[in-house]
């Protein structure tokens, strides 16, 4: 079977409601890291693998999928859409797509960068022999997070899905997938958890009864599951790739090599951007301001002398003159969890407003509209639209 007979489903149709309140406006798979939505990583490991038929499955806010990749051109791949109207969960997901693939074909989740050699040895094992389905596994200091695999060789013999107690392996679900049709009839007998359908549980009934196979990945694995997240895979892209600023933008101050700039940045005189910033199109930061390990997406604008660092600046948000959002190690709650020593200055949602003068603390999220009067202290997690007076 050649190569170019495996289509690939792509899984993009959640919200990624932890990410909030970058989610509000677009799904999480379309959420930038160094200037590119996470699934055009994704998109592009499987062009470079040799796959050129990609199936989409979409949803919540599939819009701004659809608008982005259009038919897949650009990436000289053939893209179609199928849409899971409700969130049920990723096998929920991967049965929309039952009418539209024949034979093998390989499965992955829309908001994790992989390497392209990893779907090419995920392709080829299925190819090989599409009776057992292929999973594959990476190693992560943090397995509890994810769904554990144990291995017996290359062969998956079971797979817990975020165990309570610790984990007793580093090796984790890496979240490409390599499936026959009968996949189809496993998920349609798998028990519902919660009322969603989990690929991991049906994996698990499939383990009872026959063998998995296991491709271990060594290269290119990165998740983002917390806003946090964000931060570092960002960074860890910009560390990777060699970025150009474009023409059309105007640096008058001093920019990192690792950094990426996009269309018609403005940077004012005696601007700082330290490394791992990305500056998305339309941005603009004023003289004397700094930005250094920071997300800003476009049409974003921070004024004279303020600071942001270790931070997320979301879509046409305004940092005020001399506001600091100074980065620095804090506890935050996502989902009732407890999450203790994290280093994160912080979110500021779509369209929100700090004025002059702000001080922010690190891990606050600002939700989307908000407004911080001039010279206000902001902690916390804030409601969109909300307005938080000084004193």
């Amino acid at each position: 079977m050649s190569e170019e007979t495996v289509p690939a489903v792509v899984l993009a149709a959640g919200e990624g409601r932890r990410l909030d309140p970058l989610t509000n406006r677009r799904p999480k798979p379309m959420v930038p890291v160094a200037n590119r939505p996470i699934l055009d990583y994704v998109v592009s490991a499987l062009a470079g693998a040799g796959i050129d038929r990609i199936v989409l499955v979409v949803g919540y806010r599939q819009e701004r999928i659809r608008n982005y990749f259009g038919d897949g051109d650009d990436w000289d791949v053939d893209i179609e859409y199928v849409v899971q109207e409700t969130q049920l969960g990723t096998a929920h997901a991967v049965l929309q797509a039952e009418e539209v693939v024949d034979g093998p074909f390989l499965v992955l989740n829309g908001d994790r960068i992989v390497d392209p050699a990893l779907v090419s040895q995920v392709r080829d094992a299925v190819a090989t022999d599409a009776d057992r389905p292929v999973l594959s596994v990476t190693r992560s200091a943090h397995a509890s997070d994810y769904g554990v695999v144990s291995l017996e060789g290359n062969r998956v013999t079971g797979i817990t899905e975020k165990p309570i107690a610790p984990a007793r392996s580093e090796l984790i679900n890496a979240g490409v997938y390599g499936f026959a049709n009968d996949i189809f009839e496993a998920i349609r007998e798998t028990p519902t958890e919660e009322g969603e359908l989990a690929i991991t549980t049906t994996l698990e009934t499939i383990l009872a009864d026959r063998s998995a196979s296991a491709v271990q990945e060594h290269d290119i694995w990165l998740d983002v599951s917390y806003l946090w997240d964000l931060l570092d895979v960002n960074a860890a892209i910009l560390g990777d790739d060699e970025f150009e600023t474009t023409q059309e933008s105007t640096l008058e101050g001093e920019v990192a090599t690792d950094t990426a700039i996009g269309t018609a940045v403005s940077l004012g005189a005696n601007a700082t951007v330290g490394g791992s910033t990305a500056l998305g199109d339309n941005v603009t930061i004023q003289p004397n301001a700094v930005v250094s390990n920071a997300v800003v997406f476009p049409d974003a604008v921070i004024e004279s002398g303020a600071v942001v660092r270790d931070a997320i600046v979301a879509s046409n948000a305004r940092i005020g003159a001399n506001t600091t959002i100074a980065g620095g190690t804090s506890t935050v709650v996502v989902d009732g969890e407890v999450h203790e020593d994290v280093d994160f200055g912080g979110v500021i949602g779509d369209n929100a407003t700090l004025g002059g003068g702000v001080t922010v603390d690190p891990g606050t999220v600002l939700g989307d509209d908000a407004v911080v009067d001039a010279g206000a202290h902001v902690t916390g997690r804030i409601e969109p639209d909300a307005v938080v007076r000084r004193g």
